[in-house]
């Protein structure tokens, strides 16, 4: 809008606000606007070629400017560290993931440096994340059982637990093209899954729909990472125990699991529980130790892998195995394996599975990256990191992998031990590199249950949550209740489920929020500025003088809420035309009765029954609101009708004959709420009110407009306009004989 003249309320009180609104450029057909947008990126011209690139490939952006003396310390040291603590990670979810330890090391691998050239956060890690693994892991668990496999045992790497199971072929796995056992199985329908979610990922990217993220509220991600937190360490308690028992298929496997465990509780493994007691009353403290001297330490202190190294030597050395029957990690190979194609057959029945595994990881890889970019005071691009995302799940995929994304705990370690870029992302991957090669085949004797222990000691700030529900719900009860009600679905119901269920609660909530509002009555300043705000907010506030009420309505009017608007302006009005139209009906129907003689005894009757107590027309119409504090009408109660009726026909204390709306806070309208204020200033009209509209924002009015509530060359419809006082002032101008004319149209 440009301002064309802007007088003083000092030099001319009574002159209105005027504004002329900017001329929009002819709307051109959808043929025109969609060639020009072919044209524009079809189109291909050096620069944008150059642009193109160093944007698909952010690596060329910033590492020419890499500073190597200030940020090559720091980028080592972190990378280094986390390297060393996704080592037993990466073995200890490949277990909660349904797969053998040597894929989490290639998972880790691939993530680290396929993000370090795509991503375009500096500080996050991009790998295995725990709610993740445990979603393939149901779906593998799932497809093993589908296919034919045994589920009485728990999967195996290099024949660690000793089976009955003979080598089956992969139902409908033709394109493996020879044998395949359990586990080849599993790592088929894992590498599928995470091809298929990554393949969401990238088409979301392609149709630039990272703008998705900003619906998945931080209660709503806290929640669900809660209550898969829940099932996670429900779903490791079998290792810890030493149990032999499937995990279970369905809807509420939290409760299946618990109930699995109690039948199966004699069947302990001393040796294992003694174990994971002993790594549990290590890892804790210790982690509890990083946690309080981690701004004293200049990097944590890699514990697990101590645990990790201790343990497996004392398997080795004690031959738990062989002697006591406890599961181990069994032969992890050397090397890289050859690519392998997904298998194209298994898609349609992970196709659902991987569309909530690719919303989740993505959404939490951007909520991650968006917190640290402005910690750090630099930008992330949403759709870009769709973009790297997808990519470390497709191409990993190829090389038997499951889905990654960033995770917070090995972020928040990268971040306190000075990463500065995504170098430290490259130096991770050597670090695992080098087990790869060399050190992973030493990992044969590590038992079970000291990674079930890992995974457990991780979910310690997921856990913590729930200590934080009282203060959620005193800072904002609508949040607790999508955190509780989230987090309860994820846990006892189905860990997709609980997505799904928060997302839908989230939006009925907001939607819940516009069914509550209500029209309130303003008052205005009594220090002399033209202020109006809610009478029953603030004090030193008064009802507007001279027969005009002025209400504000705190929602945007459309089609699931336009009654509730007009119910709610009449109920704060004091005034439902219907029934004061009823009540004039009423009258006139008296009159005719006193001038009719065959009627006298039907007229008394009539107005006795109107005169009788508690039946008067102000209690039947209500009140227009109580007046500002130091009023001494404060509880006057007033009619809204129109000035200059007959005196029978009016109210004591005077009448209203103008209402005046304030739609600044109505965002936007639709055709049901465009209607619904024609209605509203109809039936007032009908009855003898005026309808005021005033600070309407352009949208607004251009939605008025086009629903041609006031056009902009009918005379005779109310002007639109741009504070309060002006409607005010209008009103009463108006209501005092003035001419019902005004030069402040929108």
């Amino acid at each position: 809008m440009t301002l064309d003249e802007e007088p003083s309320d000092t030099e001319d009180p009574h002159h209105p606000l005027v504004l002329h609104r900017i001329k929009k450029d002819e709307e051109v057909s959808w043929r025109t606007s969609a060639s020009r947008q072919i044209r524009g990126h079809c189109s291909c011209t050096k620069d944008k070629a150059r642009a193109k690139l160093l944007g698909f490939f952010p690596i060329l952006k910033w590492l020419p400017r890499y500073q190597l003396r200030d940020w090559i310390l720091g980028d080592v040291m972190s990378g280094v560290i986390v390297g060393i603590l996704l080592v037993p990670q990466s073995i200890a979810y490949s277990l909660l993931a349904g797969q053998e330890p040597i894929y989490g090391l290639y998972t880790s691998f691939f993530s680290a440096i396929i993000y370090a050239f795509l991503g375009t956060s500096r500080h996050i890690s991009v790998g295995i994340f725990g709610v993740l693994c445990l979603l393939v892991g149901q779906v593998v668990e799932r497809e093993l059982a589908a296919a034919g496999y045994p589920s009485d045992t728990v999967l195996v790497a290099g024949g660690g637990y000793n089976t009955s199971a003979a080598l089956l072929v992969a139902q409908g796995n033709s394109s493996l093209g020879r044998a395949c056992d359990k586990s080849c199985y599993a790592i088929v329908v894992g590498a599928t899954v995470t091809f298929t979610a990554g393949v969401y990922q990238l088409l979301m990217g392609l149709l630039q729909v990272g703008f998705v993220s900003v619906y998945l509220s931080d209660s709503l991600l806290s929640g669900f990472a809660t209550g898969a937190s829940l099932t996670i360490l429900t779903s490791q308690l079998k290792y810890l125990l030493g149990l032999r028992i499937p995990r279970p298929q369905g809807w509420f496997t939290l409760i299946k699991t618990w109930y699995a465990l109690l039948t199966n509780l004699a069947n302990t493994n001393v040796c294992d529980l003694v174990t994971s007691l002993v790594c549990l009353l290590v890892l804790v403290p210790s982690k509890e130790l990083n946690d309080r001297f981690k701004a004293k330490l200049k990097a944590p202190i890699p514990f697990e892998l101590f645990v990790v190294i201790i343990a497996t030597l004392a398997s080795h050395f004690g031959r738990f195995n062989a002697e006591y029957g406890s599961g181990v990690a069994g032969a992890i190979p050397t090397g890289f394996l050859p690519p392998q194609l997904p298998d194209w057959s298994l898609i349609p029945s992970v196709a659902v599975d991987a569309f909530s595994i690719a919303v989740v990881g993505f959404a939490i890889t951007v909520s991650l990256s968006e917190m640290f970019a402005k910690k750090h005071g630099y930008a992330v691009d949403a759709n870009q990191e769709m973009y790297a995302i997808g990519f470390c799940n497709v191409l990993p995929s190829f090389f038997r992998c499951f889905t990654t994304s960033a995770a917070l705990t090995k972020t928040l370690v990268k971040e306190s031990t000075g990463c500065q870029s995504q170098v430290s992302g490259l130096v991770t991957a050597l670090v695992l590199l080098l087990v790869l090669l060399f050190i992973a085949p030493f990992f044969y004797s590590l038992q079970k249950c000291v990674l079930a222990v890992i995974i457990v000691v991780n979910l310690r700030g997921a856990l913590r949550k729930f200590a934080d529900v009282p203060r959620m719900w005193l800072a904002n009860r609508i949040d607790a209740c999508v955190w509780l009600i989230t987090m309860a679905t994820s846990a006892l119901v189905n860990t997709e489920l609980g997505l799904v269920v928060g997302v839908l609660v989230s939006a009925f909530c907001v939607l819940g929020r516009t069914q509550r509002a209500q029209a309130v009555a303003l008052g205005r300043s009594s220090s002399g500025r033209e202020l109006y705000e809610d009478l029953q907010a603030y004090e030193g506030l008064r009802a507007a003088p001279g027969g005009v009420a002025v209400f504000r309505y705190q929602a945007p009017v459309y089609y699931a809420n336009q009654s509730l608007f007009k119910s709610s302006l009449f109920r704060a009005a004091g005034l439902d035309p219907v029934k004061e139209k009823a009540r004039r009906r009423k009258l006139e129907k008296k009159k005719k009765d006193r001038s009719d003689p065959g009627k006298e005894e039907e007229a008394a009757a009539t107005t006795a029954d109107a005169a009788a107590p508690g039946r008067s027309d102000d209690a039947e119409n209500g009140a227009v609101g109580k007046q500002g504090a130091g009023e001494s009408d404060a509880g006057a109660t007033k009619v809204l009708m129109p000035a200059g009726k007959r005196k029978e026909e009016t109210a004591p204390g005077g009448g209203v004959h103008s209402v005046v709306l304030d739609c600044s806070a109505v965002l936007f309208l639709d055709t049901a709420g465009v209607n619904a204020l024609k209605e509203v200033r109809k039936d007032y009209q009908d009855v003898g009110v005026r309808l005021l509209l005033a600070r309407c924002s352009a949208s607004v009015l251009d939605t008025l407009e086009r629903g041609g509530y006031s056009p902009l060359n009918a005379d005779r419809e109310e002007p639109v306009f741009f504070s309060i006082g002006d409607a005010v002032r209008y009103a009463q101008n108006v209501s005092n004989g003035g001419e019902d004319k005004c030069d402040t149209y929108c």
